[in-house]
């Protein structure tokens, strides 16, 4: 690679004078072929030169500009007009393209407007507006993208006016699809009807919400309703902790204990499940009550089933759901109705790995973007940061 390009990152452009300390100043020309931009001719007459003075990337710590020198051109086969084109450098732009990066990238690491306003010596709109050019800029890459195969759907809050935001993620590619204002079905509507390749979905994973049951339904028809395992597992042990506090309240209280009850068996020491163990033999009600929630979970956290063993597990499911169903505990009366409510989206967790895992994850890094914008007044604006920093 020659020398001038090694300088200035940008190829088939010739370095003729460098001067200056602080700032640097290069008067630059450009070597290579020269096209109309209208037609593609290269029969052009030169009517004419101009200079550009443009900001460049720094020169170690100093900044630079340059000073480009381009023609004026008359096309002889469209007959057009038109000033030189140059490859990295926009027209009508007074930057290039490399520090309009560098300065995106600065501020996408935390440095705020102000700040490297003050250093790279432009203003903090300027900032902004560089900013907001190269995350649209991202985000009409994939602009016309179908709808992913593997679809998980939640929601999170956004502000107090405009209330919650429900996330489409990709799970099979890792990354936000989109997402739209509000979380009902009415206000979905219009965001829906309007989204291409719904067809193609064949997977749809949510938590135990009606509303986005209702609506995976009806707009992805093609698609399997999975019930998210992480949500379905905690509404195990809340009801399961609930009944527990309404047999031994003053047991509630200790957080060692408490904490050995949460845990899955597996996950226990030998030390941890004797303590438990001796705490289980003095309550027979709370140790077959605790025996039959660590069975229902093991049962329902298995997957990658097979449609045979799946058909085995069903009655077996059915005989628990209905033990919880006719428990002399109200708390496990209410799971035994919800889990006999969502039946068949729990039998297809057997059947998927995918979950929301993704999702949440996202959201934690959805509350990052707000932290570090001070937070948000215009949804569009928040939009366009998410589907960039988040795909």
């Amino acid at each position: 690679m020659p020398r001038d390009s090694i300088i200035l990152g940008l190829s088939g452009y010739s370095i003729q004078r460098i001067y200056g300390g602080n700032p640097v100043y290069m008067d630059v020309i450009y070597t290579g072929e020269v096209n109309c931009p209208f037609c593609g001719g290269t029969r052009l007459r030169n009517k004419g030169r101009y200079v550009r003075h443009l900001r460049h990337d720094n020169y170690g710590t100093k900044p630079c500009y340059l000073n480009l020198e381009g023609r004026k051109y008359h096309c002889r086969d469209c007959g057009r007009y038109f000033n030189q084109r140059f490859p990295g450098i926009l027209p009508y732009y007074r930057s290039t393209e490399i520090y309009r990066r560098y300065v995106f990238r600065n501020h996408m690491d935390g440095i705020c407007s102000k700040t490297l306003a003050e250093r790279e010596r432009i203003g903090s709109a300027t900032v902004e507006r560089w900013y907001q050019s190269f995350l649209e800029r991202r985000v009409s890459e994939r602009e016309n993208s179908p709808c992913p195969e593997a679809l998980g759907i939640d929601e999170h809050f956004f502000t107090r006016r405009k209330g919650y935001v429900t996330t489409f993620c990709d799970l099979g590619r890792r990354r936000v699809f989109d997402i739209a204002l509000g979380r009902s079905e009415r206000s979905l509507e219009g965001y829906l009807n309007n989204l291409k390749g719904r067809d193609r979905v064949k997977m749809v994973c949510i938590d135990l919400s009606p509303t986005y049951r209702t609506i995976a339904r009806k707009y992805f028809p093609n698609a399997a309703i999975v019930a998210d395992r992480f949500h379905v597992i905690r509404l195990i042990n809340n009801h399961f902790l609930n009944a527990w506090r309404s047999i031994d309240p003053g047991a509630a209280w200790n957080r060692g204990l408490l904490s050995l009850m949460r845990r899955h068996r597996d996950k226990l020491g030998p030390d941890q499940w004797e303590r438990l163990y001796r705490y289980l033999d003095r309550h027979p009600v709370i140790k077959s009550i605790y025996f039959f929630k660590q069975d229902l979970c093991r049962m329902l956290l298995k997957k990658t089933c097979c449609p045979k063993t799946c058909r085995k597990m069903i009655p077996k499911l059915m005989r628990m759901i209905e033990d919880l169903k006719t428990s002399p505990f109200s708390n496990l009366q209410t799971l035994g109705n919800t889990l006999d409510e969502w039946i068949e989206e729990i039998v297809c967790m057997w059947r998927y790995t995918r979950n929301n895992g993704v999702t949440e994850g996202f959201h934690n890094k959805m509350k990052m973007i707000v932290r570090r914008a001070f937070g948000f007044r215009n949804f569009a604006n928040y939009r366009l940061r998410v589907r960039a920093l988040c795909a």
